[in-house]
């Protein structure tokens, strides 16, 4: 007795040759043809296309050192086309981010150095990009001090989110820096998008705060208050979707709004409808980084796990955020900033009201 294929209604896989000429999205589509993760690729691809096309509340998680690296520009872009509404970056992004509004030495190096020698040279290192300990480092750090002291004024206002700091950080490099076109943090200050850190102090920017404020200008940062304010956009939005860069705190301060709201303070609330993690971290080790969506659903991240909605891509992010982007960016038309930072008071007092 013969038996029909369970295969029988699965796509044919068909060898496509390559034309002069390819669209990213054409060739997006393509990898989404063939197999592996290439195909997850292109599942990612058409998902980031819907989150903006249907209105999404877009989040992106910055981990690792891709701004560093020179990948702002890439996050600029999704910025003034409204393709990314909140922001969570290391403390360490949003430090490295400046050194290209004010024009100092990043460089493009070879990975394999005598690490002692660079020391003694006052060279320093991620992986493949090379800053100066002197004219970078020290130069950054004092422009750092330099905004406290002119901006102290709208700092020392009370407790402050690490969003609100950065935002006025952002306005300040817009004014003062010579390339703010450089910078993602002025670009989300300017289309009012929050800029959220994943920790208040594991970072240069706070260590510069722990100098100022015993220069006599302390700032008061409150991780309190971040908690509320993100958790008040995930329930404000109609839809929310999140775009993480890597693993780490990003994705976890993200993804903890659904359970800072159901199960912290009791509100009914079903997690966030769609999600997106470039990553390459392994799943058995137990990791945040590694957490598979799946695993997120039982804690009340995500609403259910849906594999149309939540695709993870096992890859470098380096490799794989360009050609989202670039995909968006090509086939989706602009939306008008949300201007989440002006709105903020709002989207906190209706999550008072459902408490």
């Amino acid at each position: 007795m013969s038996k029909e294929s369970l295969f029988r209604h699965a796509p044919d896989i068909v060898p496509e040759k390559l034309a002069k000429g390819l669209s990213v999205p054409d060739l997006v589509d393509l990898m989404g043809r063939t197999c592996f993760e290439a195909r997850n690729v292109r599942r990612a691809a058409t998902l980031f296309r819907r989150m903006i096309d249907q209105g999404d509340t877009i989040w992106l998680g910055i981990a690792g050192a891709g701004i560093a690296g020179g990948m702002g520009g890439m996050v600029i872009s999704l910025i003034e086309a409204g393709f990314v509404n909140v922001i969570c970056s290391t403390g360490a992004q949003v430090y490295h981010d400046l050194h290209f509004a004010f024009d100092l030495p990043v460089k493009s190096i070879h990975p394999n150095w005598d690490d002692d020698q660079l020391r003694r040279h006052g060279d320093t290192r991620i992986y493949d990009i090379g800053i100066r300990e002197k004219e970078t480092l020290e130069a950054q750090d004092a422009i750092v001090r330099r905004f406290v002291k002119e901006r102290y004024e709208q700092l020392s206002q009370g407790p402050l989110s690490s969003w609100e700091f950065n935002h006025q950080l952002g306005l300040w490099v817009a004014e003062t820096a010579p390339h703010p076109e450089l910078s993602f943090t002025a670009a989300a200050a300017r289309c009012g998008v929050p800029v959220f850190w994943d920790s208040l102090a594991n970072h240069s920017i706070a260590m510069n705060l722990a100098r100022t404020d015993r220069e006599g200008l302390p700032v008061q940062l409150s991780a309190q208050k971040d908690i509320v304010h993100s958790a008040a956009i995930a329930f404000g939005a109609e839809q929310t979707g999140f775009v993480e860069l890597g693993g780490g705190g990003p994705k976890n301060f993200i993804q903890q709004t659904g359970p800072t709201i159901s199960q912290i303070l009791g509100i009914d609330f079903e997690g966030a409808d769609r999600g997106i993690q470039i990553g390459t971290a392994v799943e058995r080790e137990g990791s945040l980084s590694s957490c598979t969506f799946g695993e997120a659903v039982t804690w009340g991240k995500y609403q259910q796990a849906d594999e149309a909605n939540l695709v993870q891509v096992w890859g470098e992010y380096s490799i794989i955020f360009p050609l989202l982007a670039a995909y968006v960016t090509d086939l989706c038309p602009p939306r008008p900033p949300a201007g989440l930072c002006g709105r903020m008071g709002d989207w906190v007092r209706k999550l008072e009201v459902a408490r």
